[in-house]
């Protein structure tokens, strides 16, 4: 029996299948999108991103983000972030990031800190290898830095070797250069940043 009733039943049955296929494709589509989304790589946020080659300085401390001269930085310890030049970006999302200035007689410079020092400017991470504290004390007349927490000291002239205390570990060099007469970044940090593994 070829009546109506059969074609009609047939063409329900087809459209019921394509229905069906259609909807498993939708589904899975959705699926793959949503998959997708969930196994992409957030974006980084261009602020937590590492100090990268022509890099500029901005003071921590400063209301604007000016860039650094070299005439800035003095006899005393200036903390500093990396900022993108173009945009003035300062790449202050991590604290990995902050970095200390210092000037030293460029003849002191032992090794390859005189290859990473622009104008007897050297720049070292500011976070202490030991615990994670801040490094902000610095004897100028020693030329050392020291971490206020454990009371780690470094050798600012020699690639911020531990002199003494609990770090394990050197601070990390940023490299620097100067550009249209601004400190800038050279090459990226030179050693791991953070705490020294136990």
């Amino acid at each position: 029996m070829n009546g109506p009733d059969n074609r009609s039943n047939a063409v329900a049955v087809a459209w019921h299948s394509t229905r069906r296929r259609s909807l498993a494709l939708f589904s899975m589509l959705g699926l793959g999108l949503a998959a997708r989304r969930l196994i992409a790589p957030a974006k980084a946020d261009p602020a937590d991103e590492r100090p990268t080659e022509g890099d500029h300085f901005a003071a921590v401390d400063a209301a604007e983000p000016v860039p650094l001269e070299p005439e800035d930085i003095t006899d005393s310890l200036v903390l500093a972030w990396p900022m993108e030049p173009a945009a003035k970006l300062l790449r202050n999302g991590t604290r990995l990031n902050k970095v200390l200035l210092v000037r030293l007689g460029p003849s002191t410079l032992a090794g390859p800190t005189r290859d990473r020092a622009a104008d007897g400017i050297v720049a070292y991470s500011a976070i202490c290898p030991h615990a994670g504290c801040e490094v902000t004390d610095w004897s100028a007349s020693q030329q050392v830095l020291e971490c206020p927490c454990h009371n780690s000291r470094y050798n600012a002239r020699e690639a911020a070797i531990v002199i003494d205390g609990p770090s394990t570990r050197a601070l990390a060099a940023l490299p620097l250069k100067v550009v249209d007469g601004k400190l800038a970044v050279a090459r990226p940090f030179v050693a791991r940043l953070g705490v020294a593994p136990a």
